[in-house]
């Protein structure tokens, strides 16, 4: 599932996001969210959420949807 759309983006899922300075070689770095960042419903590059560790990132992936 992709994270573009802030209705994919739960608190407590597993994801996969990509830090600011990683933009340019697209590293990955996964973690749980903790909040979410973005307000409006989409965004083009991913919804910006900080992981329980207190990193900041834009969601590339889903990587474990809760149902």
């Amino acid at each position: 599932m992709q994270g573009t759309k802030r209705d994919n983006i739960k608190i407590g899922l597993k994801v996969s996001v990509v830090q600011k300075q990683d933009q340019r070689s697209g590293k990955l770095t996964e973690g749980v969210v903790s909040r979410i960042l973005t307000n409006s419903p989409t965004h083009p590059h991913g919804i910006k959420v900080m992981l329980e560790g207190g990193i900041v990132g834009r969601v590339k992936e889903v990587i474990e949807s809760t149902k």
